[in-house]
């Protein structure tokens, strides 16, 4: 059997795009920050996205189905923070610009990319659940570079010289 911190020691070597997941709807607004995201499939186009069911962002996101990835750029280390701490939620929403996605959930202004999506499917597996969001809104930004999460650290990723 892996040990729980063994686990999670390897996994910080997993290098990840650093994303704010936000929500808007009848059950309220609420954003987390996570890198467990990634492309499911582009026919429907659907990501995944963990959320810890133990989160106190869990509720909100189960009751709306509905949330926004949002792919951070270099320089949003600060917003992450926020977002991955225990701010409260509208101190996290008044430290950028939003517009409302498709969904009605927020879609930040400069992030890198933005994927507003409906959750079509959700299971449980441990501690998280695995939420499964078909994309009906993308949007891009002029930003560059990325924000990478690797070996507990932020790393800001640049596009080599062509």
């Amino acid at each position: 059997m892996i040990d729980k911190q063994a686990f999670r020691d390897g996994m910080a070597r997993l290098g990840a795009a650093v994303n704010i997941i936000t929500t808007d709807g009848p059950a309220g607004r609420a954003g987390f920050t996570a890198s467990a995201v990634c492309s499911v499939t582009d026919t429907p186009p659907t990501l995944l996205v963990c959320l810890n069911r133990s989160a106190s962002v869990w509720p909100i996101f189960d009751a709306n189905r509905q949330l926004c990835v949002n792919t951070l750029a270099a320089g949003q280390e600060a917003l992450s923070g926020l977002f991955g701490g225990k701010t409260p939620m509208a101190e996290r929403f008044l430290a950028a610009q939003w517009r409302n996605g498709v969904t009605g959930s927020p879609v930040l202004k400069d992030a890198l990319v933005s994927f507003d999506c409906r959750v079509s499917n959700m299971t449980s597996v441990g501690t998280h659940d695995v939420l499964f969001c078909e994309v009906l809104g993308l949007t891009f930004s002029d930003e560059t570079e990325g924000l990478a999460w690797f070996d507990r650290s932020y790393l800001p990723l640049r596009r080599a010289a062509r």
